[in-house]
């Protein structure tokens, strides 16, 4: 009795979890559309929540330098830069974010760098980028729309299990 019910909490502790992350996604496209009609706005919100993270970050690290030990020596910043690299290197975001997708895209390509392009160049690839972001977008709103078809079979498969159970 101990496993199923301990496999009926994952289930539902799971179940929770896709709800919230489900509720932040939809919270978040809510906002995107909001602040986008207020571009500097929007710039000025980004831009501070950005600058404060990577503040506590920092001084994150640098509290737990400050704990010594195995800690004092991770947070050490030759030894840290060093496991970060490794860690950026191995994940590809070292190259992505120093000289950035685009760049690296139009080299591998043979393309012209952005400032070399035409102005008719950049509007061109404007549009295409936006008809793929609205072609992604669409892709995501199917996906969610099936993921919740799903979601919902599920519950009422679980709940006729149940019933079943119950019955015998």
């Amino acid at each position: 009795m101990g496993t199923e019910d301990s496999g009926f909490e994952s289930r539902r502790s799971d179940h929770m979890i896709r709800k919230i992350i489900i509720f932040f996604d939809k919270f978040e496209d809510k906002v995107r559309a909001r602040l986008s009609r207020s571009p500097v706005i929007y710039t000025l919100i980004g831009g501070v929540a950005i600058v404060l993270f990577w503040r506590g970050v920092w001084h994150t690290a640098d509290i737990l330098q400050e704990k010594g030990g195995f800690l004092g020596w991770f947070f050490y910043e030759p030894v840290n830069l060093i496991f970060t690299a490794i860690i950026l290197l191995m994940t590809g975001l070292f190259v992505s974010y120093f000289i950035g997708d685009t760049i690296l895209m139009s080299g591998l390509k043979g393309q012209k760098k952005q400032a070399e392009k035409t102005e008719k160049e950049v509007k061109e690839e404007d549009v295409e980028l936006g008809q793929i972001r609205s072609t992604i977008k669409e892709m995501k709103k199917e996906v969610d729309e099936i993921k919740e078809i799903v979601e919902h079979e599920h519950v009422i498969h679980h709940h006729q299990n149940n019933e079943d159970e119950t019955k015998k």
